[in-house]
């Protein structure tokens, strides 16, 4: 390939959310070296020109939100975000990370690391210089942004991750996090409802997030959830950056009680009065009106603990049986009510029969109630059992999407197209949904704003000062799409599709897709943060 492109006649959003601009955007290695009006530049025999006419062309989209820490290991040229013009993935997210790892309970992480829902792998590295190595090896499609997961941190500092931590304990982890910012780290995450971090209190994560405000790194959560108090998981997350000064990214925001579908107006209200009294606050949002997760989140927080093997050992005991289905029929979170129809299996390991089916199709089939058939599921798949939720609207997503607080993260992994399972649609089609279904069709958000959301915003929010923008010298991280045709077309009942409208990406001056067609280069990087 030249070393040299000339992307020629392109409508430019530059991810500042300017109006788009007639411009030519000369690459040379890596990197931008020209930003020009339509024709200043001469023909040259040293470059490849590729016409972009009727296209636009914007910043590489950054997913913020991934979990994709172990698919970009299997699975490394990450087809279903290259496919959206993703160019930079955020892993360690929700309080997984594939580091730090005591060398005891390397089983313990890889049971937890299964809760993302990818083919296990093999944790030979201590620390994120290892687990960046294994990715170099693996040579992924797309750069890859490291957070350090609050449950991998406490697996690593504990003897027993489920219990209670001392003040031993937390040291302990503020050393390891300490460290990983140290090598490069971008943040913390904490995932809240999924054990072992949801067993860390508040003034765990306290101690955790000051190691963060001394650092300038992010803090992102998942938050706690607990039915009747859906806004205390914001309250507490804000609180956290009010007494810690640390900098919140609030992972997926969403309404899933459906006592409180329809006061998104609420939870905004929250942000909006924390930015004005000056703290550093934003959200990530999905553009779909349905979560997914491993099955066992849902789970009594004190059945989770343990782990899948604790779970299929104790699912024989009659006592704890008992005990386990009370705590479930009791609904999800301390009280959210089942709508079993609403729960769609998605994958199950070995179990090529329940993607697709809900739990309450399999209720009804076997005869039984269907906590049962949850409770012995999660004893049989263990936390590689996945499971998608319908709990959550459409006007209250959209809501949040708007809000200028708001940058778009998939929550999704990076996947292969070829599949037999049905995972989540957003892996596939969250950025060509918001640019398609909700910037053109709908007109939730203008155009360039929705280009912000996925390229400036999300670089500044990690502190990315080389992406994100189109800008001389800033790294050839690039996409271009067709505005009148670009749009999703991965479904909950057929995920597995590229989108469409999607022409052009480049990954560091790379051509990875052209055409709608992805290319063999995977030249992305583990990018760490230079302090």
């Amino acid at each position: 390939m030249a070393e040299k492109l000339l992307l020629r006649n392109a409508s430019v959003l530059d991810g500042t959310g300017c109006p788009a601009r007639p411009l030519d955007v000369l690459v040379a290695g890596d990197r931008i070296t020209e930003v020009t009006p339509p024709g200043v530049l001469d023909a040259a025999g040293d470059r490849l020109d590729i016409d972009l006419t009727g296209l636009v062309l914007a910043p590489g989209f950054i997913d913020i939100h991934t979990h994709s820490d172990v698919s970009l290991l299997s699975a490394p040229a990450g087809e279903s975000k290259i496919r959206q013009g993703v160019t930079t993935e955020v892993v360690g997210n929700c309080g997984f990370s594939a580091f730090p790892v005591h060398p005891d309970r390397r089983a313990t992480l890889t049971d937890h690391l299964a809760r993302l829902g990818d083919p296990p792998v093999d944790v030979t590295w201590d620390d994120l210089d290892g687990y960046a190595a294994a990715l170099a090896a693996a040579r992924p499609g797309p750069h890859v942004v490291a957070l350090v997961g609050h449950g991998a941190l406490r697996i690593a500092a504990m003897a027993d991750p489920y219990a209670p931590a001392g003040p031993d304990d937390v040291r302990a982890m503020r050393r390891l996090l300490a460290g990983a910012l140290d090598a490069g780290a971008y943040g913390l995450s904490t995932g809240l409802t999924h054990t072992p971090s949801s067993i860390g209190d508040a003034a765990e994560v306290e101690a955790l997030v000051e190691v963060c405000a001394r650092y300038g790194a992010l803090y992102a959560t998942h938050a706690r959830a607990a039915a009747g108090r859906e806004l205390a998981a914001v309250d507490e997350a804000i609180e956290t950056v009010r007494r810690t000064g640390g900098r919140l990214q609030f992972s997926h925001l969403a309404l899933n009680d459906p006592a409180w579908w329809g006061r998104a107006d609420d939870a905004l209200a929250r942000f909006d009065a924390a930015n004005a009294a000056g703290l550093d606050v934003a959200f990530d949002v999905y553009p779909y009106d349905a979560s997914s997760s491993t099955l066992l989140q849902y789970l009594p927080e004190w059945a989770q603990q343990g782990g899948s093997p604790v779970i299929r050992a104790r699912a024989g005991d009659p006592g704890w049986r008992r005990r386990a289905l009370a705590g479930i029929r009791d609904g999800f979170f301390g009280g959210i009510p089942w709508h079993w129809d609403r729960i769609v299996i998605t994958s199950a390991p070995g179990r090529d029969d329940l993607p697709g089916r809900s739990l309450a199709d399999l209720a009804a089939e076997q005869a039984r109630p269907p906590e049962e058939v949850m409770l012995d599921l999660c004893a049989e798949i263990g936390s590689a059992v996945q499971v998608v939720l319908h709990y959550r609207t459409e006007a209250d997503m959209t809501a949040f999407l708007a809000h200028p607080l708001a940058v778009v993260g998939s929550d999704g992994n990076a996947l292969p197209l070829a599949g037999a399972d049905r995972p989540h649609p957003r892996a596939f089609g969250t950025f060509p949904r918001v640019l398609g279904r909700y910037a053109r069709d709908r007109g939730t958000l203008p155009l360039a704003e929705a280009v912000r959301k996925m390229t400036s915003a999300p670089a500044d929010r990690l502190d990315l000062t080389d992406r994100g923008r189109i800008r001389p010298g800033l790294l050839a991280d690039l996409v271009a799409f067709d505005p009148g045709t670009v749009t999703d077309r991965a479904t909950f009942a057929d995920p597995r599709q590229a989108p469409a409208g999607i022409a052009l990406t480049m990954v560091a001056g790379r051509v990875v897709l052209r055409d709608g067609v992805p290319g063999t280069d995977r030249p992305g990087t583990v990018v760490r943060h230079g302090r």
